[in-house]
């Protein structure tokens, strides 16, 4: 049974214990090994199920424990050699060693099992929506530190429990497009006169190429804004200054956009888009396809963001409202419906973890639901989509903790666990990402394809 834990709680570290002898079992889904001792849980990572290890427990709780891997004593056929030289340092990745089968399969069955866990209701497991392995992301946040002694800037990663950066030169899970401005970026930032003082550095990859975001703290000089427009023009990259958390500056480039069933959507860099984007291809025509929207159909999407769902619902639906806590994502939002002549989206700017029923758009009515909330989940809104009473409702989650717990509010509610699948968003990763069907009372499913 996978276990989650919080790695913030205060754990009890063992002086001088024990090595112990254990085989793993199985594979929890942030990428640790788990065996069993003297009926108690130890996490491993770094050891795969089936493999014999020598283990050093870390840390002691009543129910779990963590240990460290001393020496692998037996090797599974689905250990791979990591591809990243910086696997197990640098913190971003944690399964690299582990075949893609091994991954995909221990994060659906851990899915599966929270839901039946927390809900009594076991869903079949389906196959896992996934896309290339390396490559993948299309957005990275690099860590910029100057070292007075060595008179060198370090460009890189946080190490894994830690906040020491890893100095990266290779990320093979970044799109090729961004892991090829590395080494340059370094070079080029290293040479500027406010390298010193240089905060973090975020790549991003548009449909139209490659975005800079540098975060400086002081002032940029006429010298360093020429070498920077320099590198842009060499390397075809958009760059973007940013003196402060909330000011951005378009130094030079195009406005960037993605597309998704066949929109074009125009976004600032600091908006939030899916990291992967052939998995969110597949994502949005799950949604779509499980929604089953019909030409009369009112849809509501909430936690919309600039409207990854809503657009792509509204050439289908006779009319969808999108609610968003993030302003500029909605002002995104509008603005996109506009520029592809979707004049039946409409927008919302609410806090949904606020009194939903005071907000204007709660008195309409709707056919079909879509959410996609952050980890927190959809508390607050869960009971209004109840009243809604939509005929189906699809959930998509990056936290399975928090869709068991909002689960449960709509199937006492008479609704229907139809459908759930894993999403492959964060290959190497422990982030596991799903979506579910909800369909009310004896609403035709949906067949499996």
């Amino acid at each position: 049974m996978a276990q989650f834990y919080s790695p913030k709680r205060r754990v009890t570290t063992r002086q001088n214990s024990p090595v112990l002898t254990l085989t793993v079992d199985n594979l929890d889904p942030f990428g640790q090994g788990v065996a069993h001792h003297n009926g108690k849980a130890i996490f491993v990572p770094g050891v795969l199920p089936g493999e014999q290890a020598e283990v050093q427990l870390t840390e002691e709780k009543n129910k779990f424990a963590k240990g460290r891997l001393k020496r692998l004593l037996s090797r599974s056929p689905q250990r791979v050699e990591p591809r990243c030289p910086h696997f197990g340092v640098c913190g971003g990745c944690q399964q690299q060693h582990a075949d893609e089968s091994l991954q995909q399969q221990s994060k659906a069955a851990a899915l599966v099992r929270m839901i039946a866990r927390e809900t009594g209701v076991t869903p079949q497991q389906e196959p896992v929506i996934a896309g290339p392995q390396y490559g993948y992301r299309r957005r990275a946040r690099l860590g910029l530190l100057w070292q007075p002694k060595q008179q060198r800037l370090v460009m890189g990663f946080r190490q894994a429990a830690s906040s020491d950066l890893v100095p990266v030169t290779q990320c093979p899970v970044l799109h090729p497009e961004l892991e090829q401005l590395l080494t340059p970026l370094r070079s080029c930032l290293s040479a500027l006169q406010v390298a010193r003082r240089l905060g973090h550095v975020e790549l991003v990859l548009a449909d139209n190429g490659p975005i800079l975001v540098l975060r400086h703290l002081n002032a940029l000089k006429e010298d360093d804004r020429q070498a920077l427009q320099a590198f842009a023009r060499t390397k075809n990259v958009t760059i973007y200054l940013a003196p402060d958390s909330d000011s951005l500056e378009k130094l030079c480039g195009e406005t960037p956009y993605y597309q998704v069933d066949g929109l074009r959507l125009d976004f600032s860099p600091r908006d939030f888009i899916q990291v992967n984007d052939h998995v969110n291809q597949q994502m949005v025509a799950q949604a779509l396809e499980w929604l089953s929207i019909q030409p009369n159909d009112r849809v509501l999407d909430l936690f919309c963001g600039m409207g990854n769902f809503t657009l792509p619902l509204a050439r289908r639906a006779a009319a969808v409202v999108g609610i968003e806590g993030v302003a500029t994502l909605v002002a995104n939002g509008q603005y996109n419906a506009h520029k592809n002549r979707l004049n039946n989206a409409s927008f919302f700017h609410e806090n949904l973890e606020e009194d939903v029923e005071q907000q204007p758009w709660a008195a309409q009515g709707f056919d079909k639901v879509m959410l996609d909330p952050a980890r927190a989940g959809a508390a607050g809104v869960m009971s209004h989509i109840v009243k809604l009473a939509p005929e189906r409702v699809v959930y998509v989650s990056c936290n399975p903790t928090t869709l068991a717990r909002d689960s449960k509010v709509l199937l006492s509610a008479g609704y229907r666990l139809a459908r759930v699948r894993m999403l492959d968003m964060f290959p190497h990763t422990g982030h596991l990402e799903s979506m579910a069907l909800f369909i009310n009372g004896s609403a035709p499913e949906v067949a499996a394809k």
